[in-house]
């Protein structure tokens, strides 16, 4: 699949669509694009300004002179205009001239790269020069539903995930130099790695796992590395603290070639005040809404879109279809779904304004998501949209024509927030809130669920996940891991978020480094191989991925046995009469005989078991499995007599069926 090719004039079906909303490639033509005019090279430039009096591009090919290039209008509010000699490389700002006579010089909206922070300009670059080599992935992905397969996503921040020394510069990419970024935080000696460098790191380590995904926290241009890429500058430009476009480009090509995924993070609910930035682009409100009731979030220190304008609802459609179209990624993570779709979302009273019929529902920008889900499923059939939604919206994950918001998943903030605090119950406490382990699954079919541990909960005096356990030092591990688990074996699709899959004992900081140097001590090495040997579990049993959003797949063997802290249940594969038992006990107390029903008789092989020696645990287990009884139990014909190890969660299969006499 190629981009359409940049036709850089607007003719009036252009101005048409743009000032309905509904452009989808706006980037072909906005932004600055080098071409040709009349047999001279060049750039073409163009910008929405509707509120200027005049538009002027400064950059090096003019040394920043005024009066030199000026831009002129097209219609509803466009600004365009070829620099002759501009070209790849340049550096370049739009000198905007308001009808107060102030004069702002501001960053290209839809600039496809940037200087590197504390620096503002864009900078032309050409985004056909990448020769793509995932033609096979490609093809293959528009044939598949990501729903009906395992989906085990590796959530990762580039910046801080690994370093390199700025004693080490990175090597060229393409021609290209890679410019040196220190970290700006407390290790001036280190400097970020480069997309091609995090390629030959990140990947490896990643496929090593079993992950079949990398989401990557947001990666569009922003100014200040403690925002984590949430308040965005630049929303067409991958930031350039690790190279260039092309680069990027590069990672994402690699990744596919390599059999993973790659999801980004997409940040549409708000943005960055700086003011090289959208905010007060052309002297007046123009990306956000002018009544701050509505167009900022205080808490953030950001400005909110205005979904009513059908000009802003189309620079983020195009920007949603920009990633997948230049950069082939296969999925976004809408950040924050509940602070578009409330808009007294961190508000007090009479700091927010309602809706035209007297509601806290933001309508227009419901409107808007579905017209982006809409979008993005007819063009790339096979992608992935994950609605990071903690309210009780209805249909978040329901297609749009039966009145849904279109997401074909959405994470379960709900599931999180329980199992999290179950987990820092000490264990005594935890029969009388047995409801935190199985409230989740009374909602679970209302929507299409990802669970996720994400980076929010290992961050501002939080704890790491494993800090967060209950217990001494022996029980923390074996908390962590049962919880992981119980992650895996429960319906809904999975994301981790860095270090916990080798127990990383420090919160996550963003100006640092993962604690890579854990991974000498057998503890963490431990924990590592039961996140692998899981994630082999998982693609490998069908059972626990290809009916994770019907009821079918699930069944409750024993929901209720709240003075033992023990729930089993069944996993059900969508395609044969495969299951999966699933046994947690949720206690430091191991169970002798303990007798759970379940449907077929024959003998039960322990798949896995958490508390192996190999993963750190005590070993208790049932000696490689557990044939069946003809003795009924919990309403199934059958049962098992079962040694359940303490904390820790077993699985297991019907891998000799009872022949009949």
């Amino acid at each position: 699949m190629n981009p359409t090719a940049p036709t850089f004039q607007f003719t009036d079906f252009d101005l048409h669509l743009f000032q309905e909303g509904s452009d989808q490639r706006l980037y072909n033509k906005l932004g600055a694009h080098p071409g040709e005019k009349n047999g001279v090279m060049g750039v073409y430039f163009a910008v929405w300004a509707p509120a200027a009096t005049a538009v002027q591009v400064l950059g090096s090919f003019n040394q920043w002179q005024e009066g030199q290039d000026g831009l002129h209008p097209v219609g509803h509010g466009i600004w365009t205009g070829f620099v002759s000699g501009a070209q790849v490389n340049d550096r370049y700002q739009y000198q905007i001239g308001t009808a107060t006579g102030d004069r702002y010089r501001k960053a290209d909206p839809v600039g496809f790269y940037h200087e590197v922070r504390p620096r503002t300009a864009s900078i032309v670059t050409d985004l056909k020069t990448y020769t793509w080599g995932d033609q096979a992935w490609m093809a293959a992905r528009t044939q598949r539903n990501p729903l009906d397969h395992p989906l085990a996503v590796y959530e990762v921040h580039l910046g801080s995930w690994m370093h390199g020394s700025t004693a080490d510069p990175p090597p060229p990419f393409q021609g290209q130099e890679q410019v040196t970024v220190p970290i700006s935080g407390y290790r001036p000696q280190a400097r970020f790695l480069t997309y091609p460098e995090l390629a030959d790191r990140l990947i490896p380590y990643v496929k090593s796992l079993g992950y079949t995904h990398i989401e990557l926290l947001p990666i569009a241009e922003h100014p200040f590395d403690g925002c984590w890429g949430y308040q965005v500058t630049g929303y067409y430009a991958p930031t350039s603290r690790f190279g260039c476009p092309q680069g990027l480009m590069y990672l994402i090509d690699r990744c596919h070639q390599e059999g993973l995924g790659v999801i980004l993070d997409w940040v549409p609910g708000h943005f960055s005040r700086d003011l090289h930035g959208l905010g007060k682009f052309d002297g007046s409100a123009l990306y956000e809404y002018a009544d701050d009731r509505r167009g900022e979030h205080k808490e953030w220190g950001t400005l909110v879109f205005n979904y009513g304008s059908a000009q802003v609802r189309n620079f983020l459609l195009a920007n949603a279809l920009f990633w997948f179209d230049y950069y082939h990624i296969d999925g976004l993570r809408v950040d924050a779904v509940a602070s578009m779709l409330y808009l007294d979302y961190g508000r007090k009273p009479g700091e927010w304004l309602p809706n035209p019929y007297g509601g806290r529902e933001n309508i227009e920008a419901a409107d808007f998501l579905r017209q982006v889900n809409h979008a993005l499923f007819t063009e790339f059939p096979g992608i992935l949209t994950i609605a990071e939604e903690s309210s009780m919206w209805p249909m978040v994950s329901w297609p749009t024509y039966v009145g849904g918001l279109g997401f074909n998943l959405k994470w379960n903030m709900g599931w999180m927030h329980d199992v999290l605090d179950y987990f820092q119950m000490e264990s005594g406490l935890r029969q009388y809130h047995q409801n935190n382990l199985t409230f989740p699954m009374w909602y679970h079919h209302s929507e299409n669920f990802m669970i996720a541990l994400s980076h929010d909960e290992v961050v501002h005096g939080k704890s790491s996940i494993l800090g967060k356990m209950a217990g001494d030092e022996w029980q923390k591990y074996a908390n962590l891991r049962c919880l992981l688990t119980f992650m895996y074996a429960h319906p809904g699709k999975k994301t981790l978020f860095m270090g916990i899959e080798f127990a990383q004992w420090n919160e996550w900081n963003v100006w640092g480094v993962l604690d890579w140097d854990l991974l000498n001590y057998p503890p963490h090495q431990k924990i590592q191989t039961l996140v692998k040997d899981l994630q082999s579990l998982y693609c490998q049993e069908p059972s626990l991925y290809t009916a994770d959003f019907e009821e079918s797949g699930f069944q409750w063997i024993d929901c209720s046995d709240h003075r033992h802290s023990v729930i089993s249940f069944l996993r059900r594969d969508r395609h044969s009469p495969d299951f999966l038992v699933i046994v947690g006990n949720f206690t430091p107390q191991p169970h002798a005989h303990y007798r759970i029903g379940v449907p077929t008789a024959g003998f039960y092989q322990e798949l896995f078991n958490s508390d192996s020696r190999q993963y750190g645990g005590s070993n208790l287990g049932n000696l490689g499995g557990k044939p069946s009884e003809d003795w009924p139990f919990h309403g199934f014909p059958y049962s098992l007599d079962l040694c359940l190890p303490p904390l820790a969660v077993l699985i297991l299969k019907l891998s000799l069926p009872r022949l009949p006499a």
